[in-house]
This record gives C-alpha cells, structure tokens and sequence, in this order.
C-alpha cells in the first residue's frame, strides 16, 4: 500500500477506507463508500475520535470526494465504532443517517438514561446472574458523575427489513440479522460483480458475517420491559437467511472483503452447535451465568479478561444459557439464588 490514505477500489462504484478503533484488537472499522446518484453514502463511519475523523476525511479525499458531498449515512448497527462519526458527519454535510428501528431504540434509551438509574440496572443484573462482590463493588462505588453516558446522534430514518432504499443508480436492499445487536441490518447489493464472480452480487455484512471471527451475541433490553429475548436464536436464523441470498462476495466492517458466504455461515452454525454442546457438559453441575463464563472459552484466560470484557463475557453466556433452555436442552434450578443452570 503507498504512503497516503488507506483506501481499497472494490470496483463497481463500490471502496473502503479503514478507520482506527483505538486501543482496541480490531484495528480499524472498514468504512464503505458507494458512489449514487445523489453523491457518495457511507455504510457505518467508524469511532468517534480525532484520529480516526482524520483517516475518514483522508481516505474521503484520496478518492475525488470529500466528507461535505456525503449524501448519507446507513449504519448496519449501533456500536460506536460503526456509528460514533456519524453525527460529525451529519454536521459537515447534512446527511442523513439511516438505522433499524430497534438499534434506534436502543440509542434513544442510552441517550435519555440517567447514569444513576443505569448503575443500579447494571449492578442488579451482575448480582442476579452471580458476579461476585469484587466485580459489582467499583460500580456501587462510583460517583454517578464518573460514570458518564455515551450521546449516540440519533438517525433521522429508518431502514425497513427487506427495503429497496433509495438510492439513484443502485440497487441496495436492506437485510434485516438480528443477533448481535436486536437491530443489526446488512445491505445487499443486488448488482452483478464488477468482477463477474458466480454469485448474486455483494454483501455489506457489517458485523454478522466476519470472514475470520464470530460477533459478539449479547444481551440489548429495555428495562422497562420484562420480554425473554433470545439473541443467539436470533443471529443463527439470520445467518441461515444471509446464507441463502448466495452473495458473490461479502464486504465485512472488519478483517477484510472475502467470497464463500454460504461456506462461512456453515462454518460459524457449526461453531456455535458446537460451543453449546461444550456449555452443556459444563452444566452437568449447577452454574450460575458468571460461573458458566468464567469456565467457557475465550480467545485468553479468564484471569487475563480485562474488567470490562468480563461484563460482555457474561452477556455472550447468558445469551448461550437463554438459547439452551429455549431449545429444552438446560434449565434453571429451582429455588437456587442466583439462579443456576443445569442441563437437561
């Protein structure tokens, strides 16, 4: 790659700029921009950080454009390191910013919580799946005022599962994957390869289909409501149903573009069948979710998991737990506080 921008022609009116995650393994968030009628739209915009507005605005200009001809902004999720630069780049261009409608609820819900009312949610959802005291004391400690809450812009529109949006010149059909988040959306591009690969055309797969890593499967509810979600149900049903459109090519948010969709979502169904037979030679004794984490498989040990990644370990084995005990293979121990799990 010469010195300059990061930018990558995936031919077809159709490139990718990366854009730094930083301090975190990822590396970066693979922007992609596709080039309309109306002017260039972004597909997710990376974090929101100096460093990391610099490269999108760089990579924007390496290509003839810039970040004031944004027409628009589809955000396959929420996260931050896919939708933290997009009021930025709303403010520069006055672009709109589109968003599934349950993602967009989770953004109005973190941006209207009262850091306070979100402490105590989280430390009675730690406590009720087993977190020892050592994990939940610096939460009940802190000063409401150090625990500052993210301000996500909230998107203008809404992208409709199966839609046709609006793009001049393209044809860009919104699919709708829930899993790793309730409203995880990925866009397909139902135009012939640029580069006649077999196939029907290419796949923006945000972060449900990643060439070399599965997504995170966790926990998004609304407080307020007492629904029984079932995110890992969720995210293989989509991943059969992306499977199925038979995608030449798929162009991830992270690692890099690759071809053998139907092959890769075989590959990850068959992970996590197997992930969830382990959890259940796990529970032949009574485990809490935080002791089920604490014996599951991570990419280091448990005792190296930062504070932090501990929280979303626990969430990914919840999510486990709520689809073994859906398909009848576990269930809760009666009387036992926290509740612990036992298979079947």
């Amino acid at each position: 790659m010469p010195p300059g921008p990061q930018v990558y022609d995936h031919g077809g009116g159709v490139w990718s700029i990366p854009v730094t995650i930083p301090d975190n393994p990822l590396g970066h968030t693979l922007v992609h921009v596709v080039d309309t009628g109306r002017g260039p739209v972004l597909v997710d915009t990376g974090w929101d950080d100096p460093g990391s507005w610099a490269e999108l605005c760089g990579g924007l200009t390496a290509l003839g454009t810039s970040v004031h001809d944004i027409h628009g902004v589809l955000v396959t999720h929420h996260h931050p390191d896919h939708h933290g630069l997009s009021g930025r780049v709303r403010e520069a261009s006055g672009a709109w910013i589109a968003m599934h409608a349950a993602d967009i609820a989770v953004v109005r819900r973190t941006r209207d919580a009262e850091p306070g009312a979100w402490r105590t949610y989280l430390v009675a959802k730690l406590e009720a799946a087993g977190a020892p005291d050592g994990h939940t004391a610096p939460l009940r400690a802190a000063r409401v005022g150090d625990l500052p809450l993210p301000q996500p812009v909230l998107p203008d529109r809404e992208i409709a599962p199966g839609e046709l949006l609006d793009l001049p010149g393209r044809r860009l059909r919104a699919v709708w994957t829930p899993g790793h988040t309730p409203g995880h959306v990925c866009l397909h591009l139902e135009e012939a390869h640029p580069a006649n690969l077999a196939g029907h055309g290419r796949l923006f797969s945000g972060d449900h289909l990643l060439p070399g890593i599965s997504p995170h499967i966790g926990l998004y509810e609304d407080p307020e409501e007492d629904a029984v979600t079932d995110p890992l149900g969720d995210y293989l049903d989509s991943l059969e149903r992306v499977g199925r459109l038979g995608a030449a090519e798929v162009l991830p948010a992270h690692q890099h573009a690759f071809t053998g969709a139907a092959e890769r979502v075989r590959e990850l169904l068959a992970h996590h069948e197997e992930r969830l037979t382990g959890l259940l030679a796990l529970l032949t004794t009574p485990l809490t979710p935080w002791q089920l984490a604490e014996r599951m498989e991570w990419n280091r040990p448990w005792a190296r998991i930062p504070y932090g990644s501990r929280t979303i370990a626990l969430s990914e084995a919840e999510a486990h737990l709520r689809r073994l005990v859906k398909l009848g293979r576990a269930e809760p121990v009666p009387g036992s506080d926290p509740v612990a799990y036992l298979a079947v």
